[in-house]
């Protein structure tokens, strides 16, 4: 039985070998960068091609945000700093963005990235999602991109969320959901929750965490994967789970990318207890 800590190691450590060899999330197939336009093109064009391209994610958090110039922003799961640069663009000279992530070969690469484009408004922290190095209230935009998936503990992160968020902000979040069970084999892999799979929720469990906490207002739109896409994360995967005793029918219908979107009330002022 995988533990929380089990799997946050198996995903450091997966996501840190992902950044040395230039891999993507899923593997050499690269189902989760941006060639696979998650990104409008023309929001890629300010950032070098070596930066856009060392993405780690299942969609588009900046434009579901409509991030506004002078805003907060924090990054769940910042990985190589793409979105954290992405949004200190569009929240300019007055903005601030804070980037955390737990694998340190990710913040180093983040740092470097930055530094190539001379951007003096963002930062990063290193840490959990489960354990926010951030104050209460801090955020006006709360942006993740296919890392809430991969905590095993989601209720203290949507409650670690709701804390660092301000009245009257926004939560907007790519992030892998289902349509019914996974297979069991799947759910008990390691190798499946750091490709982004086991760790999955179903969309109506998602919702339910995220009220739980104090979040209104939610909305999830679903963007469902080509199979050529749901093959190369589960071909990823070989070495650990039987393949052979699962059908691939089931997780193609079952798995999506999911737009989501959710507000904290202007009356809360910090998350559940």
């Amino acid at each position: 039985m995988a533990t929380d800590t089990s799997i946050h190691d198996t995903v450091r450590e997966h996501y840190a070998e992902r950044i040395k060899s230039g891999t993507s999330c899923c593997g050499a197939d690269n189902c989760c960068d941006t060639t696979n336009s998650l990104y409008p093109e023309q929001l890629l064009t300010t950032v070098p091609s070596d930066v856009a391209s060392t993405s780690y994610g299942c969609g588009d958090p900046i434009t579901l945000a409509s991030l506004q110039p002078g805003q907060t922003v924090l990054d769940l799961g910042s990985g190589a700093g793409l979105d954290c640069i992405l949004a200190a663009q569009k929240v300019g000279e007055t903005g601030h963005v804070i980037g955390v992530d737990m694998t340190p070969e990710m913040i180093e690469r983040a740092k470097a990235n930055v530094k190539k484009l001379n951007l003096k408004n963002v930062e990063f922290r290193h840490g959990f999602l489960e354990n926010l190095p951030v104050e209460n209230n801090t955020a006006d935009v709360i942006i993740s991109n296919c890392v809430i998936n991969l905590a095993p503990d989601k209720a203290k992160v949507f409650n670690e969320a709701f804390r660092v968020l301000k009245p009257g902000g926004k939560l907007a979040v790519s992030d892998i959901v289902t349509d019914g069970p996974l297979p069991e084999p799947i759910k008990q892999s390691l190798s499946a929750w750091a490709g982004c799979v086991a760790g999955a929720v179903e969309a109506k469990d998602y919702i339910g965490l995220m009220e739980s906490v104090g979040f209104t207002n939610i909305s999830i739109t679903a963007v469902f994967f080509d199979k050529e896409t749901v093959d190369a994360a589960l071909d990823d995967m070989k070495d650990v789970v039987e393949l052979k005793t699962i059908s691939r029918d089931d997780v193609y219908k079952a798995v999506y990318s999911a737009k989501i979107t959710a507000c904290k009330s202007k009356q809360k002022s910090t998350g559940a207890n």
